[in-house]
């Protein structure tokens, strides 16, 4: 006879129950880490679960959830719609409660999309965070090329333009002089906006400072 698990699952520790009918095992506990959720694992098989379900509390569900998802037909439950189920007593722990309401069919799984969608989702919430990142970088050198009185970013498409980059470069590398920073210029700016105009706009006011921040955001940009 399959039976049904609840997990009532915390930041260290894990409290499981089993049920089927009048049956009900003890409520056992494990350890979050990996070897605990090793052991969870291989007890729910020992006591012939086929469903189980947790509640959706912060972050904590997702590792327990990937452990048991290719073996158990899971069910992810808001824990609002938990509490507001009538009938428990004040002495039935959280994880016999969710084990006699999954084995009663009174709960709803909140949709989990498989393991393909959610790790799409990861890469693109990342790449999303490391272009947030980048961008406020670009705009906080900008700011800072404009405190310097360096207007080399007005000529260019991009602040983030290799001709910018290069320029920033060998200023935090302690080279000043307009004539070494001409030669990090790309040609076809100087032959658009005429060499004086490019001269003018390398000629800066540059506090030390200023170099050593703009190394920390030249750093990042380049790692990304």
């Amino acid at each position: 006879m399959k039976r049904v698990a609840g997990l009532d699952v915390h930041k260290d520790i894990i409290f499981a129950c089993v049920t089927k009918g009048k049956y009900q095992s003890q409520v056992k506990e494990f350890d979050t880490t990996t070897s605990g959720l090793e052991e969870l694992f291989h007890w729910l098989i020992g006591e012939r679960v086929s469903k189980v379900a947790m509640e959706s509390t912060s972050i904590y569900w997702m590792p327990v959830w990937r452990a048991l998802e290719q073996e158990f037909t899971l069910y992810l439950v808001n824990p609002y719609f938990i509490k507001q189920m009538p009938g428990r007593k004040s002495d039935v722990k959280d994880a016999q409660w969710i084990a006699t309401l999954l084995d009663k069919d009174l709960l709803r799984s909140s949709v989990v999309p498989d393991k393909t969608i959610r790790v799409l989702r990861s890469y693109l919430r990342r790449y999303a965070q490391l272009q947030g990142q980048t961008t406020r970088c670009i705009q906080s050198l900008e700011r800072q090329l404009s405190q310097c009185n360096i207007k080399i970013a007005s000529l260019t498409s991009t602040i983030a333009s290799k001709t910018t980059l290069n320029i920033v470069e060998a200023i935090i590398n302690g080279e000043h002089s307009v004539d070494v920073l001409m030669e990090k210029v790309h040609g076809r700016i100087i032959k658009s906006k005429g060499k004086e105009k490019v001269r003018k706009a390398l000629q800066g006011i540059i506090p030390e400072l200023f170099i050593k921040m703009k190394k920390m955001r030249v750093n990042i940009l380049l790692f990304h």
